[in-house]
């Protein structure tokens, strides 16, 4: 009777164990697997991004595009400068300033390649030193007219940078301010003609796409005494843009 007692007891544990364990083994199998990620999912949105990010960065190159052909498709531009010159005004005199207006149109081509004429006038009071005649500071004056190519190296919507040179024609007047004694008397050159050459690198800022705002070291040689002055110096002031290319 005892064996019989323990043998049923321990048919009911094992059943009851048998029963626990397909319980679990259902619960588990009824639990859906997660989710692998989606490897073409995330390349499609990736390809996605980048594809906005290219259309905006083309949008913005086209907008830049479209303001550059803005400023610098005109035809024509016209400048108004004032400028500051130093000059040596005869064979043994110190170097004189000389202040200076000047005036120039530019005709382009093309967006970069121009061709300018330019006009100017220069004046200054030179110290020739103590001598016969009492005059020490006396008036002079230089007018030149000069022409050549202008091309434009670099260019953004709101400045640019040109190279510049001319050649032309120099009229110095050194004895309208001796009394009648002459340059040469006072160790000025003669009045005379002679040629005139610039090289200058202009930099222009842009108020709008008609006006901007220029400035253009340069240098500046003329052959008065049948020598070569080499002079440094600025123009700076207005630029006026008009017509269409």
């Amino acid at each position: 009777m005892f064996s019989f007692r323990r043998i049923a007891c321990a048919l009911a544990l094992g059943l009851t164990a048998a029963h626990f364990a397909s319980a679990q083994a259902a619960s588990s199998n009824s639990n859906p697997p997660a989710p692998e990620p989606q490897a073409g999912q995330d390349q499609s949105q990736n390809q996605g991004a980048i594809s906005v990010q290219a259309r905006i960065r083309a949008r913005r190159e086209q907008r830049r595009k479209q303001a550059i052909r803005e400023v610098y498709s005109h035809l024509y531009e016209a400048n108004l400068d004032m400028g500051y010159l130093r000059f040596v005004p005869g064979p043994n005199l110190q170097r004189v300033t000389m202040y200076s207006w000047d005036t120039s149109v530019t005709r382009f081509y093309n967006q970069r390649l121009g061709a300018t004429i330019d006009g100017r006038g220069h004046y200054g009071t030179p110290f020739v030193g103590l001598n016969f005649s009492s005059i020490t500071r006396p008036a002079i004056s230089m007018y030149t007219v000069m022409g050549g190519p202008t091309y434009r190296f670099y260019m953004q919507p709101r400045y640019s940078i040109a190279l510049r040179g001319m050649g032309g024609y120099a009229q110095g007047n050194f004895s309208g301010d001796t009394n009648g004694f002459g340059g040469k008397a006072l160790g000025l050159y003669a009045d005379s003609g002679t040629f005139a050459g610039s090289a200058a690198i202009i930099g222009e800022y842009n108020a709008s796409p008609n006006i901007g705002l220029r400035l253009a070291p340069e240098y500046f040689f003329t052959g008065f005494g049948s020598t070569v002055q080499y002079s440094r110096g600025f123009t700076a002031g207005f630029v006026f843009r008009f017509g269409k290319q």
